[in-house]
């Protein structure tokens, strides 16, 4: 029988109610803005109350390809620091989203460090919450979830250079999407410095000193290794720019000053 992974945050994180979710969905994507292709982007994977925006503002510039590589840290610690699902399917409140079987093969196949592992997928909220604004955005497509569990620079910027090659040789056009909140539990002020320090370099598509920003200077951004993996990814498939689509903190949705998440939204073209 295929795995099918069920949702773990749906009624937490996003509404687990399809037309509710609908209703979220659409206000984050709206006004749609002028849809392009892009390589890569990092979105985040908070609660939509928070995040939502933020992560709306991207999908609504981006157009969703077929088939979608999903890359996000493990915050669990279960499984493998290496993690990749490659059969079955993900459920959401708006239906299954396939796996896709042929490319996550290939990507074994050219980095054999990645191990076949659904226990560091089956309670992480980051990649399931980016699948309902990919599914709102198109309506069939499939994904290779990836989880991100290791800090080793070398080893991101390999798996990063890996994917590249499996992308190049798709026979369709492939979107590498980072899943990655910013700084986290730090007031406002500092929030917002330290997280445009590391977006600095993300834009510069430069990833051994993003690495450098976020060890060297404690900025507690969750995602920094799939981002990193996403950016090695980019620069070989020809990236050429990196554009700030919106920045927002959980304080411009709570009122809470004092403790916040940073969150940003970056479009990899």
């Amino acid at each position: 029988m295929e795995t099918l992974r069920h949702p773990a945050v749906a009624g937490r994180f996003y509404p687990a109610e399809p037309t509710n979710l609908i209703q979220d969905l659409e206000s984050y994507l709206s006004p749609p803005d002028n849809a392009k292709s892009a390589i890569g982007c990092i979105v985040p994977h908070a609660g939509y109350i928070y995040s939502g925006p933020v992560a709306g503002a991207v999908y609504a510039n981006l157009e969703v390809p077929e088939r979608c590589v999903l890359l996000c840290p493990n915050h669990t610690g279960r499984g493998r620091p290496l993690a990749m699902m490659s059969s079955g399917a993900w459920q959401t409140p708006l239906g299954p989203v396939q796996i896709d079987s042929e490319l996550a093969g290939k990507l074994k196949s050219e980095f054999p460090l990645i191990s076949e592992d659904s226990e560091a997928h089956r309670g992480e909220h980051a990649i399931e919450v980016q699948l309902p604004f990919l599914q709102r955005k198109r309506t069939h497509f499939t994904f290779v979830p990836i989880a991100l569990g290791t800090s080793n620079f070398d080893t991101l910027e390999r798996l990063g250079e890996a994917l590249s090659e499996v992308v190049n040789n798709s026979r369709e056009p492939v979107l590498i999407v980072a899943s990655s909140d910013m700084n986290h539990y730090e007031n406002d002020a500092v929030t917002r410095v330290k997280d445009h320090k590391a977006i600095e370099p993300i834009l510069e598509l430069d990833a051994r000193r993003l690495y450098e920003i976020v060890t060297q200077h404690d900025v507690s951004m969750c995602g920094f290794g799939p981002a990193i993996a996403m950016i090695a990814a980019a620069k070989r498939l020809g990236a050429s720019s990196a554009e700030l689509i919106k920045y927002a903190t959980s304080g411009d949705v709570s009122g809470d000053r004092e403790m916040v998440v940073g969150y940003a939204g970056i479009v990899v073209r």
